[in-house]
């Protein structure tokens, strides 16, 4: 199979294609390098605000008719918002490939966010905040991010505050994307049984009028990190806890083998370290992981649990136990030798999904300018050393620069 090809429009805009002949689905997108970061003061949400209305009309479509276009061959038609990124995206037929493109490129390019539905809309968010605010283990990770990333728009809500949410106008969003758009930024990505030329062709057909618009803005990269504790009472019957710290970037040369570590200390699987002490063998929570979170110019690790407030002490204590572990007890070769072949085979599995590698394909070329192949991620993770996991493990983890943040029932 293929990797994956790559056509750039007169405009800017560019077609990322990898075509997939045992399947009659096809996952297309187009993703903008256009996120809540990118959200001056009294824009904050409205990233996501956009989002959600660019389904609310265009000049030649109502709010049904988007909806229905794809939903009635069978299709679904999806969006996100994250701190780097906004993306519309659609699965379908193979033989309504047509109509996916055009509904795309249409909510993406020419809404025209009504404002009646601009009310109703208003309304939908502030109760998806509200039940993100019902769930702590939602809620302390937003909270975090305002924890790692101090007076910087990383660490605002992606949805926003009541406040500015409710202060929203349709001059906002359509300023918004005038400020922002950048036709040189934007992927439109294909995964499926479509052939290049096909590929080429329908994007042309909807996407080629689109004006070419660069923005030359530049995103600050945070800076001034201190540590903070904070301790609050929620009505909630366990304690939730969240630890953050900085760390490395996309374009960071350590970020393969920091992967890996985080993947040791709390990945998805069972067998990781804080798996294996907290819930295996202490039988102190239901479930504990560690994330690493990269972005263009910065990053951060993520650690959560939840447990009952008697073992709150018990459970801190074990999760700094297996940090400083990494620091002090390198792997054995036999231990390396099976980190990296379970990391490499959860990344071959997530590559067998045709819609997962449609969104890696899109964010990959925005970020980085290209797409690394399995083989190439699997030859930075095979020369990956156990000194070089225990050094990262003593630069990137010092105990004293994690942030920590506890919900207590109350």
């Amino acid at each position: 199979m293929n990797e994956y090809s790559e056509h750039t429009l007169p405009n800017g805009i560019r077609l990322a294609h990898r075509e997939v002949t045992h399947t009659k689905i096809v996952h297309c997108g187009i993703m903008l390098d256009i996120g809540s970061r990118d959200e001056k003061p009294h824009q904050i949400g409205l990233a996501h605000f956009w989002e959600h209305m660019a389904f609310k009309g265009t000049k030649k479509r109502k709010s049904y008719h988007i909806i229905n276009k794809l939903e009635v061959v069978g299709g679904e038609l999806n969006a996100y918002t994250t701190k780097e990124k906004i993306c519309f995206y659609a699965s379908v037929l193979d033989n309504h490939f047509d109509k996916a493109i055009d509904i795309l490129s249409d909510i993406t390019f020419h809404s025209i966010f009504p404002e009646k539905q601009i009310e109703k809309e208003r309304g939908v968010i502030l109760e998806e905040m509200s039940m993100y605010l019902d769930s702590p283990e939602d809620a302390i990770q937003d909270e975090l991010d305002s924890l790692v990333f101090q007076n910087h728009t990383l660490g605002n809500n992606i949805l926003g505050t009541k406040e500015s949410v409710q202060s929203f106008t349709q001059n906002d969003l359509k300023n918004f994307v005038e400020e922002n758009l950048d036709t040189s930024k934007i992927v439109v990505s294909v995964v499926g049984n479509i052939t290049f030329k096909k590929a080429i062709r329908l994007v042309e057909k909807y996407l080629l009028d689109i004006p070419t618009k660069s923005n030359n803005s530049l995103r600050t990269k945070p800076s001034n990190y201190k540590s903070q504790n904070l301790v609050f009472e929620k009505p909630i019957n366990q304690a939730h806890v969240a630890l953050g710290i900085p760390s490395y970037s996309l374009n960071d040369k350590n970020r393969f083998a920091y992967f890996t570590l985080i993947h040791l200390l709390g990945g998805s699987g069972m067998n990781s370290r804080l798996n294996a002490s907290l819930r295996e063998k202490h039988g102190l929570v239901y479930g504990i992981d560690a994330n690493y979170t990269a972005f263009t110019d910065s990053g951060y690790t993520s650690i959560f649990y939840a447990t009952e407030p008697k073992n709150l002490k018990k459970a801190n204590q074990l999760v700094q136990k297996e940090i400083e572990l990494l620091k002090t007890k390198p792997l054995g070769s036999l231990q390396l030798k099976n980190l990296k072949e379970q990391l490499m085979g959860q990344l071959a599995m997530s590559d067998e999904s045709n819609q997962s590698f449609m969104l890696m394909m899109a964010k990959s070329l925005l970020d980085l300018n290209k797409v690394n192949t399995l083989e190439e991620v699997f030859s930075k993770i095979q020369v990956i050393n156990a000194s070089d996991l225990k050094n990262l493990a003593i630069e990137a983890l010092p105990k004293e620069s994690f942030s920590n943040l506890t919900y207590k029932a109350g």
